[in-house]
């Protein structure tokens, strides 16, 4: 298992939807997640911190587990099957101190650990299927051999890019992919001409 911290969303038009961007945490791999929009506006709530007047619908189970006395462990995205993602939110009773595993579309689950500030985890076998490795490092090691400043914009704005065209690769929409792959290496030559 993997442990993850969700490390963006973007907006993604073709399905006028969201990805979330999950990035492992001792590791450089990282898996986009394809959202919906009330889903992202859930996580970006948690995320901002931001309460509402009344409950939301995850601030509700929440709210209904805690009465319960039942807490949120983790979650975990632990299946991808024809292209959909799976995963468990892994509950404890204290009562009887008993583990409960609820299946879940992964970014409830993910708007859920956000509020309540559980783990999130990838199983392996989902990361080697639907991962993709972004190594910083490695960008940051060749701007600085060529001795160009390194700005976190850009990088961030080329991970981006580099999402949305592994995306559109998987999606077979190779139209957008090329356009993307222009953009990537349109950028790259700006960064290395500043």
């Amino acid at each position: 298992m993997i442990k993850v911290e969700l490390d963006k969303i973007i907006f993604y038009p073709p399905s006028k939807g969201y990805v979330i961007i999950l990035k492992e945490i001792n590791g450089y791999r990282q898996l986009p997640v394809i959202v919906g929009v009330f889903e992202a506006q859930s996580i970006a709530l948690a995320l901002g911190n931001v309460k509402m007047p009344r409950p939301m619908t995850h601030d509700l189970f929440i709210r209904v587990a805690t009465q319960l006395g039942v807490s949120m462990q983790k979650v975990v995205i632990n299946d991808l099957i024809d292209g959909t993602f799976y995963a468990q939110i892994i509950l404890g009773n204290k009562i009887n101190s008993s583990i409960l595993q609820i299946d879940s579309r992964p970014s409830d689950a993910i708007a859920l650990a956000l509020r309540v500030d559980a783990e999130i985890w990838v199983s392996e076998k989902v990361m080697e299927e639907a991962g993709q490795i972004i190594n910083l490092d490695d960008i940051r090691e060749t701007k600085v051999a060529d001795n160009v400043s390194v700005d976190d914009d850009i990088l961030d704005h080329l991970i981006e890019l580099k999402t949305k065209l592994q995306i559109a690769i998987d999606d077979e929409n190779y139209e957008l992919a090329a356009k993307l792959r222009d953009q990537i290496t349109a950028l790259e030559k700006e960064s290395k001409n500043n």
